[in-house]
């Protein structure tokens, strides 16, 4: 099975086991996180409906890309600025691709305590008074 998901900005085509370099994510060397920002799944040839789908993947390291030399020239005016910059990086492995776990319901019983209290609350609760209108101010005869 196979997932595209968007992620710092940009769209990856993912199946489990893939190695894949992306925009900086939070998250230490071995932690497990999920790319729920999936656009597009599917299985072989045949196109799945993406809603419930999660990628889960594992942080193999943070690493830098490989450097940008910025080179600024005017001619004839003996101006020349070199900069560089190397982009954060984290490489991910993907563990698994495929439908979300459903989570399981809450007891009956524990949401029904709940209800009586709200209710109780907004039966306590003083109503709210709409706010007074002004009276207009008589005008002055001259």
């Amino acid at each position: 099975m196979f997932a595209v998901v968007r992620t710092g900005g940009k769209q990856y085509r993912v199946a489990a086991g893939d190695k894949i370099a992306v925009e900086k994510l939070a998250g230490e060397a071995g932690e497990t996180i999920t790319l729920g920002d999936v656009l597009l799944a599917g299985d072989g040839g045949e196109v799945k409906d993406a809603k419930g789908v999660v990628v889960s993947a594992e942080i193999i390291a943070q690493a830098k890309s490989e450097k940008v030399i910025v080179f600024k020239k005017r001619r004839r005016h003996n101006y020349r600025r070199k900069n560089g910059h190397r982009q954060q990086l984290t490489l991910l492995r993907i563990v698994a691709v495929g439908a979300e776990a459903k989570k399981a319901a809450p007891k009956k019983e524990a949401a029904a305590p709940k209800a009586d209290v709200v209710e109780d609350t907004a039966a306590e609760a003083p109503a709210k008074k709409a706010p007074a209108k002004k009276a207009a101010a008589p005008k002055a005869a001259e």
